[in-house]
């Protein structure tokens, strides 16, 4: 692709997710929404490979029918009321309508199906965009309106969001398998936004490194298949330990990083009188948590080239960028002993 059009492509992704967080009106909302859905749909497609136009298309039609139903809820909730301010969501219909849209468009469950489809069609790069920034503009939305969001229906997509997440364990293709932890950790973030809003934007700060610090290193080692796992401890141990470590991360095993929006949403969740609410996130966990043993089973205790008939990728020296996956790694990893410096920061 033209370096003017990827960089007029990236600018007008940051232009459009700015717009969100700025807008206080719902036509300039819809507007970001729009402007971010519209920027990346070329970089989706720029290889011209049949499966991404295909994803490419499915992701359009999607993120289009989302945008139509929220424009169809801020008109008539300003039909209603009156009012365009993001805040004064007060009609009960165009509150659930709202919310039904922006759980399409972040991929909760049961309005997931687009998401492992997409995910899988894309290059790794544009799926770590599709996985963390296009989430921060919707869920902008959602933490100012969630105050007016019928609460029961928030409990039921976090708890369905996590138990479908779990789905992933049957999956062999590793962007499927991120695309159904992509759906678990919206799926805790959305459960808790009604009560702690600042333990949301701690769930999606820290899903957003270690999704990167996992896409980063599928990227580095060209790892599509959890077969092509197996091969990578001789082409890079220590990348191949560490990934098994964000893994875990992503599990969201102590004292790894992931450990902290499980531990402080549990928390709260007890706090407000939900044992059974918690008790459940606690439980679907560790469906998630089996996927991702299984990944770091075919990384780190099988040996290439008895169990995979893949190319010996260690013939080919990479051309990619480590200090971003070493960043992002560390913050993936050691950031735990940070909770209460991050909760001080964030309340």
């Amino acid at each position: 692709m033209n370096p003017y059009v990827l960089a007029i492509l990236l600018s007008s992704l940051g232009l459009g997710t700015t717009l969100t967080f700025a807008s206080s009106h719902w036509l300039l909302a819809w507007m970001g929404l729009e402007i971010n859905t519209l920027a990346i749909t070329p970089l989706m497609a720029q290889h011209h490979h049949p499966r991404a136009v295909e994803a490419t298309t499915k992701y359009f039609l999607t993120q289009a029918t989302a945008a139509a139903m929220i424009l169809f809820a801020s008109t008539t909730n300003a039909w209603i009321t009156g009012e365009w301010n993001i805040n004064d969501l007060s009609n009960p219909i165009a509150s659930t309508m709202f919310m039904t849209a922006l759980a399409l468009k972040i991929g909760l469950a049961p309005m997931h199906f687009w998401m492992p489809e997409v995910l899988q069609g894309l290059d790794l790069l544009t799926g770590l965009i599709l996985s963390t920034w296009q989430k921060l503009a919707p869920f902008a939305l959602i933490i100012q309106t969630a105050q007016n969001i019928d609460p029961s229906l928030l409990t039921l997509l976090g708890i369905t969001s996590t138990l479908v997440g779990g789905w992933g364990l049957n999956q062999t293709q590793i962007r499927k398998i991120l695309a159904y932890s992509s759906i678990a950790h919206m799926g805790w973030m959305i459960i808790i936004i009604q009560y702690a809003p600042q333990l949301t934007l701690i769930a999606l700060g820290t899903y957003i490194i270690m999704t990167s610090a996992a896409f980063l290193t599928m990227k580095m080692s060209s790892t599509t298949k959890i077969s092509t796992l197996a091969t990578t401890w001789s082409k890079n141990p220590i990348l191949t330990t560490t990934t098994a470590l964000v893994l875990l991360s992503l599990g969201g095993l102590p004292p790894l990083t992931g450990f902290m929006p499980k531990w402080l949403i549990l928390q709260e969740l007890t706090k407000q009188q939900l044992p059974i609410v918690a008790t459940t996130m606690a439980l679907t966990a560790l469906i998630s948590l089996y996927f991702y043993l299984r990944l770091c089973y075919a990384m780190t205790l099988t040996i290439s080239p008895n169990t995979t008939n893949s190319t010996t990728p260690w013939r080919t020296c990479t051309t990619q960028t480590s200090l971003p996956l070493a960043l992002f790694t560390m913050a993936a990893l050691g950031l735990l002993p940070m909770t209460p410096t991050i909760m001080a920061l964030t309340t």
